[in-house]
């Protein structure tokens, strides 16, 4: 049984996969039982299918079945191959071929693994998840660091994870011509945070602890509120030099805010992950 990313050419869907074409390229494969070398590449190139997880739509045409077809197509020699992009041919390859020549035709045209892997990013930030898709992301700088809609979608995965900073540092490189709307909103999101973060209450505990620094009870209520502005991480240093001298202050209030704080920031984050294992090498 083939995947859904490899059809049978019909006189009754041609038209319908050609014009798919402009969704997702699509590679037409001529072949005949008659001819022996097109059977032997029908099973290679049905694998380079499989291996490139629907990046391309294969479409084979048994040309002794679908004689009418074919003629269209005004192929000359067995077996064929035309690589088909907005329903127009962009490549092909004629007469016997091996599997590498088959591959080198296609990688001419078809996304990298990390240009899939972006892709994948901005489907799961389109889906809210940007914990994962920062995760996805990060290895994917030293090959598309310095592209602009990179840049921001990595910015924008920083800010909704609460890293503001980072985030900032990102956007500083973002050049002129790539400063859109979406890098508008982002800085506009990180300056109401800093906004937030020089609110009188904050600053009025940020006094008080400059003078007391080792009330841990100041430090604890400044933690509070610096998370309420999603300063999570100088919230979490707060809270774990409050542990490292005490780990029970005030019956354990001060570890369980780190714990939710860690929750609420997930898995994936690599703050929280950072803390976690500070935490962890504290407990045991």
């Amino acid at each position: 049984m083939h995947a859904n990313y490899i059809v049978e050419l019909t006189e009754h869907n041609f038209q319908q996969i050609l014009e798919s074409s402009s969704r997702t390229p699509v590679l037409v494969y001529f072949w005949a039982n008659m001819m022996p070398e097109s059977v032997e590449l029908k099973t290679v190139v049905e694998q380079v299918a499989h291996d490139s997880h629907g990046t391309f739509t294969l479409a084979t045409i048994d040309c002794e079945a679908q004689q009418l077809i074919a003629a269209q197509f005004g192929v000359r020699a067995l077996p064929t191959l035309a690589l088909f992009k907005d329903g127009q041919p962009v490549d092909g390859l004629a007469g016997p071929q091996n599997e590498e020549t088959v591959r080198e035709m296609l990688n001419k045209h078809l996304p990298s693994p990390e240009d899939q892997a972006f892709d994948q990013a901005r489907q799961l930030m389109a889906e809210g998840n940007y914990t994962d898709a920062l995760v996805i992301l990060k290895p994917l700088e030293s090959s598309h660091g310095e592209k602009g809609d990179f840049k921001l979608a990595l910015a924008e995965c920083l800010v909704e994870t609460q890293q503001f900073d980072a985030a900032q540092a990102v956007l500083d490189t973002v050049l002129m011509q790539d400063q859109d709307a979406t890098y508008k909103g982002l800085i506009a999101k990180i300056e109401l945070h800093n906004q937030a973060a020089d609110a009188p209450e904050i600053r009025n505990l940020q006094d008080a602890l400059a003078e007391n620094p080792d009330n841990a009870d100041i430090a604890y209520e400044l933690a509070v509120q610096l998370n309420q502005i999603n300063r999570s991480e100088d919230a979490l240093e707060l809270l774990m030099n409050i542990l490292r001298r005490d780990m029970n202050h005030a019956d354990g209030e001060a570890k369980k805010t780190l714990m939710d704080i860690l929750a609420a920031l997930g898995q994936g984050n690599e703050i929280a992950s950072r803390y976690r294992r500070q935490l962890y090498s504290l407990m045991y």
